[in-house]
């Protein structure tokens, strides 16, 4: 690995604990074998280290944009992993219902609808977690 290589990963890593949290990223990393390694290191690097690591966009912003896109896109798990995400983005509830409005609009009512059963099963672990 390169030097910049080296940094972007550093970069992504740092990044993606601070959205994600440690216990989320330690869980993916002991998870990662031989066949798979290549890929956790992809995202770190790509997703984490480039594109969540630019200037110009907030945590909370990049997290609003990546919940309707996952939405859209029916990408379920990634949308309750990102909905837990904004406990450490800023993103409020209020902005997660806003992002998915606009998916009903702009990719469909029933990818919306499947956005929002998540979010508030999300959500109700959440709120169980912090009182429990």
């Amino acid at each position: 690995m390169d030097d910049v290589t080296k940094n972007r990963y550093r970069t992504g890593l740092e990044v993606r604990r601070a959205v994600l949290g440690d216990p989320h990223v330690d869980r993916a990393e002991d998870a990662a074998t031989d066949f798979d390694r290549p890929f956790q290191q992809l995202i770190t690097e790509a997703a984490w280290g480039t594109v969540w690591a630019r200037p110009g966009w907030s945590k909370r912003e990049r997290s609003i944009v990546t919940l309707a896109l996952l939405a859209a896109l029916g990408h379920d798990e990634e949308v309750a992993m990102h909905v837990r995400a904004t406990a450490n983005t800023g993103a409020s509830r209020d902005d997660i219902c806003e992002a998915f409005l606009h998916v009903a609009i702009y990719a469909g009512v029933p990818a919306a609808n499947r956005a929002f059963k998540i979010a508030k099963q999300v959500f109700a672990q959440m709120d169980g977690a912090a009182h429990g």
